[in-house]
């Protein structure tokens, strides 16, 4: 069982994110939502994440984002060994823009 699992999550709240219908909604929600500091650290997280999907090295994704080699290896767990999260993210984006 995962840390975030112990305690109970707040469901109304990921409804409330599936409300939204733009892109700009949501970085208004999100904005209202997290700090400066929050933002970026879940911006720089998704960025990583893109990167490691398209094959991307970590001396790579040093360099192009900034982040910490632990940022990097925490967020390469999530991928290999999570919840699969970013792997719906990123089938889904794909669809969208073969759609397009």
């Amino acid at each position: 069982m995962n840390k975030q699992n112990k305690k109970p999550r707040n469901e109304e709240m990921y409804k409330a994110i599936l409300t939204l219908e733009t892109v700009d909604e949501c970085m208004k929600f999100f904005d209202d939502l997290c700090t400066v500091t929050e933002l970026q650290a879940m911006e720089q997280r998704y960025h990583v994440a893109s990167l490691l999907n398209r094959g991307c090295i970590y001396n790579e994704i040093l360099e192009l984002t900034g982040a910490s080699s632990a940022t990097i290896s925490r967020v390469n767990r999530s991928l290999q060994y999570g919840q699969d999260g970013y792997s719906i993210v990123f089938k889904r984006l794909s669809e969208q823009e073969e759609k397009a």
